[in-house]
């Protein structure tokens, strides 16, 4: 992401030495190195997860424009979505293809692979526009998630 080496190394030294202690009738114990790197309630943490996320956000562009993967086309103008990201969320949004689906399906697993973070696909849900239930669920088997079921109701699917 072009990020200067002098600043990577800034951010590597944190995540190398980050040390814990436990609280014991009110004492600290002995230090021990954290296993994952980073602490929890790390205030540096949630940065780094925006600076993550981010290139989730720019490897979606990316095969937006080698065209690899389909975004929505924005009426009258030459903006293409692929994503959009909001704290901890993400939504993929593209035209419905199985090749689209599959090509998404690697993006994200790349993305787990560079980056560490783990995608929970039993929170995800894939919505469909004007495709019939059964594509739905054969496409959401094919990332591993759920089709989306608002009230019970199949939302965005044709009737069968």
């Amino acid at each position: 992401m072009g990020f200067p080496d002098r600043w990577c190394l800034w951010i590597k030294g944190v995540l190398i030495s980050a040390r814990s202690s436990v609280l014991v009738n009110g004492s600290p114990a002995f230090e021990f190195q954290c296993s994952k790197s980073i602490r929890q309630c790390d205030p540096l943490s949630p940065f780094l997860f925006l600076v993550v996320t981010e290139a989730l956000s720019c490897m979606m562009k990316k095969a937006g424009e080698l065209g690899t993967i389909d975004g929505i086309r924005i009426p009258h103008g030459e903006v293409v979505i692929t994503n959009l990201l909001y704290a901890d969320d993400a939504m993929v949004m593209g035209e419905w293809s199985q090749r689209n689906i599959n090509n998404v399906a690697r993006i994200l697993r790349c993305f787990r692979l560079c980056s560490g973070l783990k995608i929970n696909f039993h929170k995800s849900k894939l919505y469909g526009c004007e495709v019939s239930n059964l594509e739905i669920s054969r496409m959401a088997e094919v990332l591993g998630c759920k089709a989306f079921v608002f009230l019970g109701i199949k939302v965005g699917s044709q009737h069968e």
